[in-house]
């Protein structure tokens, strides 16, 4: 959240998603020479065909005449927004075999790889080639690996590349057979409404299918899942299946699993249908100044922004009414208390927003982690607040080089936070109200890159509010992770989406709700929150940050999620019906915004 103008942070995540790749390049052995008995696997690797049997992402790739390195074709790929023109295709492979990848290409920041090898997955690159350059990399496949992908891709602003020749020469695959049925299967955590499954992974499957008495409820790429949506205190019965090409087996044994009686972080008496918004309590800009007691009824949760700390690493947070010289119709102490006091008794929450753009919170120490319980319970306690936001921004997450998994950090501003906010919630037990509003950036974006990487190198911001949301799940009231102010982001779809739309909010919230393999680890996979956990942030008017959403959009998202209609071209892994409402930015623009979006929220539940 911004006092004034928005910022994006997503240049230097490009640059070391970049060097993570170079990383990765660096790492390619000098190709050996093809046994004898090796075959050229690629089809159609001359293009002579157009794109038959290869996938290229958007409108990127089409064959044409010229410039051709042999033959009459070549591929031409262009690059446009967050599109960087990748174009693959899927190939047999026989296990523990090794396999020599070749292409000729001509142009800037044009790379060459191959994913799902069940060892490494390779790349190599070249920087600039204006004539044409051949690029080859190895690599061997795993005990289990039947199939990899091979592909070729631009960069991001780059302009058009061209491919020409591409080859895989090794063993040439055994025919695709259907895979056996899964076995082990079993319970890894059950709570009110959600359970986790894991069982024995199956050789030369390329998914698993996931069916709740009998109806598929979701699909994974790797031996685990968590089912979310269920009813607290029911049993239910679980079977999975495995799939490749050639089709999917049959149903393992049945497991069953009795939900929990609930409770956690979601009884906290909010409505079913939940309208969350920030309130600039402690600054005015352009929106004005808000008072309490002229909040409209229609905003169910009401975030004081912000509570900030003396120094970004005491942990000492403070929060004060905007001074009169800057907010002259600022109310006194007295006033907004009493005003505070009848929104609860109206039903309302108030809690106090720590961090915002410019409050970067490191709780680096335990003193500092001991400081930030008592200054944020001191400022609990004087206004008689609900609980508490968290809403850091900027670096005051960031995950230490070796912290790579999610379950289990290591880092001391992660370690102390949770630690520091399990306090708050022990010291006020059941009714305490935790709501996290965390941009993509340190959410989302962990689909794809977490810390600094395996190899160093990336931007050790990315995905490091994931370690925080899943340990504090079960005590967490609402995740509204900020859809605006974001760089493109890829869904469960492997596809970008931008900000600005249904389809953003629609692939941002689905990501959250099913579950997603950390970094592309499928042993690493953060399970989905609870719908009624999960609200969508959004900007209330074009002047409040980026990728503000107009109505009809914003309830084009709601239909997708909610009821499974208006999904465009991104399909959900469930209809999420219990999905607890909307979160803004802010109260103050939306009223500056002649109160449209609050309007929407209430004409759409019929409040």
């Amino acid at each position: 959240m911004e006092r004034t103008g928005p910022t994006v942070r997503f240049s230097g995540l490009l640059a070391a998603a970049t060097a993570a790749v170079l990383a990765a390049g660096a790492l390619v052995a000098t190709a050996p020479a093809a046994g004898a008995a090796d075959v050229d696997l690629a089809r159609n690797g001359g293009f002579e065909s157009g794109l038959d049997g290869w996938s290229c992402t958007a409108a990127s790739g089409a064959a044409v005449s010229t410039p051709v390195h042999g033959g009459t074709k070549a591929l031409k790929a262009t690059p446009a927004g967050s599109d960087n023109a990748k174009c693959s295709q899927s190939v047999t492979v026989k296990p523990n075999s090794s396999y020599t990848l070749s292409a000729w290409v001509q142009g800037s920041y044009v790379y060459l790889g191959a994913s799902g090898t069940g060892t490494t997955d390779v790349s190599t690159w070249t920087q600039s080639s204006g004539a044409w350059k051949q690029l080859t990399t190895t690599f061997r496949t795993g005990p289990s690996t039947t199939s990899v992908s091979v592909y070729t891709h631009g960069w991001y602003g780059t302009p058009a590349h061209y491919v020409d020749d591409l080859t895989l020469v090794g063993p040439g695959g055994d025919p695709v057979v259907i895979p056996a049925v899964p076995a082990g299967l079993k319970t890894t955590a059950i709570t009110s409404s959600s359970v986790a499954l894991s069982w024995n992974a199956v050789s030369g499957t390329s998914g698993y299918n996931v069916y709740r008495g009998g109806t598929k409820v979701a699909t994974a790429t790797g031996p685990s899942a968590t089912v979310t949506g269920l009813t607290p205190s029911t049993a239910y019965s679980f079977q999975v299946s495995a799939t490749n090409a050639a089709g999917e087996s049959a149903k393992s044994a049945a497991v069953t699993a009795t939900t929990t009686a609930g409770g956690g972080g979601g009884d906290t008496k909010l409505p079913a249908r939940a309208l969350v918004g920030y309130l600039h309590s402690s600054f005015a800009n352009g929106s004005g100044y808000t008072r309490m007691a002229d909040v409209p009824d229609s905003w169910d949760v009401i975030n004081l922004a912000f509570g900030e700390p003396t120094s970004v690493t005491s942990g000492d947070i403070r929060f004060a009414l905007c001074p009169v010289a800057e907010c002259p119709n600022v109310e006194s102490e007295a006033e907004f208390k009493a005003a505070i006091k009848a929104k609860q008794a109206a039903g309302k929450k108030v809690l106090i927003s720590i961090g915002g753009q410019n409050g970067q919170v490191q709780l680096a120490s335990t003193a500092a982690r001991d400081a930030f319980v008592t200054s944020v319970s001191k400022i609990i306690d004087t206004y008689g607040l609900d609980g508490l936001d968290i809403d850091f921004e900027g670096h005051s997450l960031s995950l230490n080089t070796g912290d790579t998994d999610f379950r289990s950090p290591t880092s001391p501003v992660i370690v102390n936070l949770i630690s520091a906010v399990k306090s708050l919630k022990a010291k006020y037990g059941s009714d305490f109200v935790l709501t996290m509003a965390p941009e993509t950036f340190f959410v989302q974006l962990g689909y794809q890159f977490y810390g600094s990487g395996p190899w160093g190198g990336q931007d050790p911001r990315a995905g490091a509010y994931l370690p925080v949301i899943h340990a504090l799940r079960d005590d967490l009231t609402l995740l509204h992770v900020q859809d605006y102010n974001s760089g493109p982001i890829m869904g469960l779809d492997n596809q970008y989406h931008t900000m600005g739309g249904a389809d953003f909010h629609i692939a941002m919230t689905d990501m959250l709700l099913a579950g997603f393999p950390v970094a592309g680890d499928t042993t690493k996979v953060f399970p989905g929150l609870r719908p009624d956990q999960v609200a969508i942030g959004l900007p209330a008017s074009t002047q409040a940050g980026n990728g503000h959403t107009t109505p009809a959009e914003v309830n084009k998202a709601l239909n997708c999620l909610i009821k499974k209609t208006d999904c465009g071209s991104y399909q959900t892994r469930g209809t999420w019906s219990d999905l607890r409402g909307l979160m803004t930015w802010s109260i103050n623009w939306d009223r500056f915004n002649n109160w449209e979006f609050s309007r929407n929220f209430d004409a759409y539940f019929g409040n």
